[in-house]
């Protein structure tokens, strides 16, 4: 043989041997393997998460839990069975054809992670008070307020909806309120960037929030943290394949409770009797004022959002739009939000992200809490006698007989009233991960807005715009906010010890602008911005600002998995304080022990987790006004040689040595976890004592002010909470249940004063006592003895506990307390084939209202109408009744008394949904995911003896002193839902 030939033999030989060996090599590249994945009971599990580890590779199971996957790898790969509420499982394969799996119930609620001062820890690690609400329960209801998503699904943590007013927002109070004057309501941090506004965010957006109850938790946020902090996290993309959602409701509202009043006749004799006379020929409608101000209100609401995720990828963008048409004439609202959420990988130590959020929004707002003679649309609603129609023969609005008091309608519908706003909120990271166990994070964000309020009295139909020949008022806000936080963290576990410390830098800046004009004496109201009146009555700008510097630290630390400690200390610098006292510094420590996992305790089976928490902490509020520690002055016009001139004069004095409001709290908790999560328990009792308190007190009048902003007094909050979530079911059927009950004591434990009575209502004074040793919201007034037989008058019991018709001013008591003795919320959710059922019921007990409606609504001291309870008033000597006699322009048989205080408890069905999901045997041959059709109904029922509108309001919204008060307040509404959810 040739060499030729023998190199080409050698050639070819060589080259069959390689791709031999090639080819072995693919064709193990490119095992087949396939199997089923069940549960414990042998039912299949579809869906399932199949994943080579560390490739692309993967797969899902069928419906009947089969599934087929090709592996490249060599024989040592690993494949990774994950389910959600299910344990994952790493196999290794071998090289094996076939491979089935039994996935084992996760232990639910030790693995959940959640949402801390800036991190993450698993729920079993935690040792502060937090609850968390999670993306089922708010995926329950649909919702146009984020606050209602919390509404009794948190122990300690009470949602005070003070009016059912569309463009209302809630009140939070995370353990009893917190101060007198500084501000109560927690801190809101929506995805890093602390906000005191919540109206504007979408509730579509949100995938859990965290609420940190404790000091131990809380006190990582310092001088913000006082009040607790609520954590919103917004969603992301989760998945591979791109996921669309759509969402769509429309429904309606109205108000579930009306009073009776006096018809036309029984006004007429009540007039009367007052000696009050007229040509009653001129006043004979019968017009119900309650149906013409209450109305059928409509919502719709339309979500659509898109979510994705890839290897380095993950992003989330949505957009809606949701519209309210209120229960109570001329009310709206309407918010149009837009959000990108994008996080990105760039390499394997370096990742970048960003949250982006536009909001417009719009309402229209009614004028309730007011008196019928102000303009008030409940009260005039009641107040107003059924005698008179709406319009008089020339178009204008028709007044009281008796006096120029307009009819309701008026209010509502005689001017024009529209707030519109655009918000940005928003921030961009960059996160740097270094020397494996170290992460730095740079955050900076932005929150902007900027408002508009235009107001128009028709100068025609009203009688004040016919007086001013209309008014104008146009006022425009702008509030700017920017922080930045740097943040070093590092993560390292050494054999049993696991470390967890951060330390960083927080500097904050805020700016708030405010001008506004109002002009009158309009042409015609063809022109209605102020540009239109020729009279300027009054003009003003404002601008102020605000700065806060902070320096933080943390340090976690487990040992074996059962013994934990956290330690944050944080240190603030807040510019509404001077310069001595600028500096807050705030530490906290809190322990856990997870008695389960001891030794002693792993014989008993059922047990999944019993952890023991302890902690202490100091954290501060600085929510007070600007320039708060300045002496500031004032502006005024002065008349010098017969002309006005502008000056100054001292408006308040300075006060160099304020300082930080400081809340102590010590917390004590048990967590107990049994039955593989089947049963989850969570105790904690807490003491929380707050001094230095921030408050306007008075001051002698010699030193030339009323008075001035201290640090006068303590407050003690302490209280008990309990939580239950069960699984009662979890076969075909699944039925899980939750129950929090929630108990808080308030008191004033020193003031320097002895007693502040505050807040006049309805003209008869001050109606709340700030007092050493009562909580706030002590209503105050006079003790009610009844109506003398022979006189029709009212008496009154003085301080001495005897009868009197004149009680002096010195009389007066504590006559209620609006705190609730405990507040509470249960749930369930029932689900089988597809449908789904949640009930959800919310109360109070124990809780006190002053119904000042009715001291308007049976005071019978002028031409008001009145409830149709005065047709039981004293007319002559002998009669036995609780009602006193009609007294013209007098008040003696109407103060503020325990006649006006009620039991304010109520238990209310505050939702019920129920929702079918279509099967996925339909689903699979149109390409859609998901179908949902659901209906939710809205306060349904109401239990309470509360003879009002509504057990659940306050006219003075969320004042940390004044609760507890009625007076003409838009009450809740009674909705229905109808709604439809498309995934593709």
């Amino acid at each position: 043989m040739s060499k030729i030939l023998r190199r080409g033999y050698y050639k070819l030989l060589l080259c069959t041997v390689l791709g031999l060996i090639v080819s072995s090599s693919v064709a193990a590249q490119q095992s087949k393997l396939s199997g089923a994945v069940s549960d414990t009971n042998g039912n299949p599990i579809p869906g399932v998460s199949i994943q080579v580890k560390g490739s692309m590779l993967g797969t899902i199971t069928d419906m009947d839990g089969k599934y087929a996957l090709s592996v490249e790898g060599n024989t040592q790969s690993v494949i990774v069975y994950s389910f959600i509420g299910m344990q994952s499982q790493e196999v290794v394969w071998t090289n094996q054809t076939t491979i089935d799996v039994v996935l084992l119930d996760e232990v639910h609620g030790l693995n959940e992670v959640l949402v801390v001062g800036y991190g993450t820890q698993e729920k079993k690690d935690i040792t502060g008070a937090v609850a968390l609400v999670g993306a089922e329960e708010l995926e329950s209801r649909p919702n146009t307020q984020l606050g209602s998503l919390i509404q009794g699904r948190a122990a300690g943590v009470r949602v005070a909806s003070s009016s059912g007013k569309p463009s209302q927002g809630l009140s939070i109070r995370v353990r009893g309120t917190n101060s007198v004057t500084a501000g109560s309501e927690p801190l809101y941090v929506i995805d890093g960037i602390p906000t005191s506004d919540t109206r504007s965010i979408n509730p579509a957006d949100v995938e859990t929030i965290t609420v940190l109850k404790d000091a131990s938790s809380a006190a990582i946020y310092g001088s913000q943290g006082a009040n607790g902090v609520v954590l919103i996290t917004t969603k992301k993309g989760t998945t591979g394949k791109p996921t669309v959602t759509f969402d769509a409701y429309t429904g309606f509202s109205e108000v579930w409770n009306t009073l009776h009043v006096l018809n036309g006749e029984q006004y007429r004799d009540l007039m009367t009797e007052m000696g009050q006379s007229t040509d009653w020929n001129k006043y004979n409608k019968n017009t119900d004022w309650q149906n013409e101000i209450f109305q059928r209100g409509a919502s719709q609401n339309y979500q659509l959002s898109m979510s994705g995720k890839s290897d380095q990828t993950s992003y989330y963008v949505s957009g809606g739009w949701v519209q309210q048409k209120g229960a109570v004439r001329s009310s709206e609202m309407d918010r149009a939000n837009f959000k990108i959420n994008l996080d990105q990988e760039v390499n394997d130590w370096l990742s970048v992200g960003t949250r982006i959020a536009y909001t417009k929004y719009r309402d229209v707002d009614v004028n309730d809490n007011n008196a019928v003679n102000q303009g008030g649309v409940l009260t005039g609603a009641l107040n107003t006698p059924s005698v008179i129609g709406i319009y008089n023969e020339d178009g204008t609005f028709t007044s009281n007989p008796f006096q120029n008091w307009e009819n309701p309608v008026a209010s509502t519908d005689g001017s024009e009233r529209e707030y519109n706003s655009e918000r940005f909120l928003g921030n961009m990271y960059v996160k740097i991960q270094f020397l494996k166990d170290f992460n730095f994070k740079s955050n900076f964000g932005v929150d902007n807005s900027n408002g508009v309020y235009d107001y128009f009295l028709d100068p025609y139909r009203t009688s004040y715009g016919r007086a001013k020949t209309g008014i104008g008022t146009n006022n425009t806000d702008r509030s700017s906010y920017w922080m930045t936080e740097n943040i070093l963290s590092f993560n390292k576990k050494i054999g049993n010890h696991n470390i967890e410390a951060l330390a960083g830098n927080v500097i904050q800046k805020y700016l708030w602008e405010n001008a506004y004009i109002t002009t009158e004496n309009f042409s015609s109201d063809g022109i209605t911005t102020t540009n239109g009146g020729s009279i300027i009555s009054s003009a003003g700008n404002t601008k102020a600002e605000k700065s806060n510097v902070s320096y933080l630290s943390r340090l976690n630390y487990g040992f074996a998995d059962k013994y934990l400690i956290t330690a944050n200390f944080r240190a603030d610098a807040s510019s509404v304080f001077g310069e001595d006292n600028r500096w807050g510094y705030f530490p906290s420590f809190s322990t856990g022990w997870r008695i389960s996992q001891e030794s002693f305790m792993q014989d008993i089976s059922f047990l999944n987790d019993l952890k023991i928490r302890a902690g202490w902490g100091i954290v501060g509020n600085d929510q007070i006004r600007n320039y708060a520690h300045y002496g500031t002055v004032g502006s005024n016009n002065y008349p010098i040689g017969g002309s006005l001139m502008p000056g100054t004069y001292p408006q308040t004095m300075d006060n160099k040595s304020l300082k930080w409001e400081e809340s102590e709290q010590t917390n004590i908790g048990l967590d107990i976890n049994v039955f593989n999560g089947r049963i989850q328990f969570v105790a904690d009792a807490y003491l929380r004592k707050t001094r230095d308190l921030l408050l306007d007190a008075p001051l002698p009048t010699s030193t030339g002010y009323t008075s001035a902003l201290q640090n006068i007094g303590n407050l003690e909050n302490k209280g008990l909470e309990f939580s239950l979530n069960t699984t009662n079911i979890d076969k075909e059927i699944k039925w899980t249940s939750g129950f929090n009950i929630s108990f808080n004591r308030n008191e004033v434990t020193n003031l320097v004063v002895k007693s502040l009575p505050m807040g006049n209502v309805a003209g008869r004074g001050e109606a709340i006592l700030l007092e050493e040793g009562q909580p706030l919201g002590t209503l105050y007034g006079y003790v009610w003895g009844g109506v003398d037989p022979e006189t029709g008058n009212a008496y009154y019991l003085d301080s001495n506990g005897e009868s009197t018709f004149n009680p002096t001013a010195d009389d007066r008591t504590v006559i209620g307390n609006a705190n609730p003795d405990f507040f509470y919320g249960f749930s369930n959710t029932l689900s089988y084939k597809g449908i789904g059922l949640n009930i959800f019921f919310e109360g109070a007990h124990g809780n006190d209202m002053l119904n000042a409606t009715r001291i308007d609504s049976e005071g019978m001291i002028d031409p008001k109408n009145q409830l149709a309870t005065v047709n039981n008033r004293w007319r002559e000597p002998g009669d036995v009744t609780d009602i006193p006699r009609a007294s013209w322009a007098n008040t003696d048989n109407s103060r503020i008394s325990t006649r006006f205080i009620e039991d304010a408890s109520y238990l209310r069905l505050k939702t019920v949904s129920l929702s079918y999901d279509l099967p996925q045997s339909l689903l699979s041959k149109i390409n859609l995911s998901n179908v949902r059709i659901y209906a939710t109904g809205e306060n349904l029922l109401t239990f309470t003896n509360y003879s009002g509108f509504d057990p659940e309001v306050n006219a003075f919204g969320g004042s940390n002193t004044m609760q507890g008060i009625d007076y003409g307040t838009y009450p809740q509404t009674r909705n229905y839902i109808f709604g439809l959810n498309v995934t593709f």
